[in-house]
């Protein structure tokens, strides 16, 4: 069997696509400090070790041994709550996957691969936005430091002979989510049935992409993809407005709350990006179909993150 790596194997995207991966035969090497990870994600049939990309570096390269390719999915995933701490993102992102770079160039690792965001594209002006849009302004500190990210995976891949593929990735919903603005709906209802508060003004209009499509198309992007450096939009074909999200999550709970709004502005916090939508052209190309579109997405998701 190939022997791969998953760091942040424990977190939601991360453990969905180890449950690929083994069910596909490879052996899978999960690297996570569960700084937001959860044990109960883990897939038995992988090895785990709870290691930090941080500091542990001198011993993820031992467990690392007959490593083919590394998946780098561990992250500070939380683009709200960015703002209000730089350093984590700054260490969790930039610092984690400079070490992460340094053990696969250090023990011959050739393939890499990298789960990025629609957030580099900051406030774009064409949308849908494909891979080349230009320039690329990020209007939150996560957005800056998964931009940064990918400038280092790129200088790797062209220095060292390292294959990459960046995945720039849409709202992923679906089993074992974490946050975003569904778990977000979710917690508030449960505190308070009769009354939900939507950030902003409801009008965000954004593409949500199911767990299963996600994983689909990167690794259809892995097996079809040969450039050096691989860049990839993954996302739906549509958006969704926020107010609609709302709607739906409330139906699917049999809740008729009244909705509150935290501002008149388009934007819910600092960072948000209130229009975003993906150009999946490129990953299209490649034969890849998206299964549940935005509204179909949310449904399963919501029957998913409610139980």
């Amino acid at each position: 069997m190939e022997k791969v790596c998953v760091t942040g194997g424990a977190g939601f995207i991360g453990s969905n696509l180890v449950d690929r991966l083994v069910e596909k035969g490879f052996e899978v090497v999960i690297i996570d400090n569960l700084f937001t990870g959860k044990k109960e994600n883990i897939n038995k049939k992988a090895e785990f070790y709870k290691l930090d990309l941080r500091y542990d570096k001198e011993e993820i390269k031992k467990k690392l041994d007959g490593v083919k390719t590394i998946f780098h999915l561990a992250a500070n995933p939380d683009v709200k709550s960015s703002s209000l701490n730089p350093k984590s993102q700054f260490d969790n992102n930039i610092v984690a996957t400079y070490n992460i770079l340094e053990i696969a160039k250090e023990l011959g690792i050739k393939e890499f691969l990298f789960t990025s965001t629609s957030t580099v594209y900051g406030i774009a002006r064409q949308i849908p936005t494909p891979e080349d849009y230009s320039p690329m302004l990020p209007i939150s500190i996560y957005g800056a430091s998964k931009l940064a990210c990918e400038a280092m995976i790129i200088a790797y891949s062209y220095t060292y002979g390292i294959k990459s593929w960046i995945f720039r990735l849409a709202n992923i919903i679906g089993r074992r989510a974490t946050h975003g603005v569904l778990i977000d709906f979710i917690k508030k209802l449960r505190k308070n049935p009769n009354e939900l508060e939507i950030l902003g003004n409801g009008k965000q209009c954004k593409s949500y992409l199911y767990i299963e499509d996600c994983i689909n198309a990167m690794l259809l992007a892995w097996k079809k993809a040969n450039e050096q450096v691989n860049i990839f939009n993954i996302g739906n074909e549509d958006k969704i407005e926020v107010n609609e999200i709302a709607k739906i999550v409330c139906k699917e709970l049999g809740l008729h709350p009244k909705f509150k709004y935290s501002s008149d502005e388009a934007r819910g916090w600092v960072g948000d990006v209130p229009l975003m939508l993906l150009d999946i052209t490129r990953i299209k190309k490649l034969g890849f179909k998206v299964r549940y579109n935005c509204k179909e997405a949310i449904k399963k998701a919501v029957i998913d993150c409610k139980n």
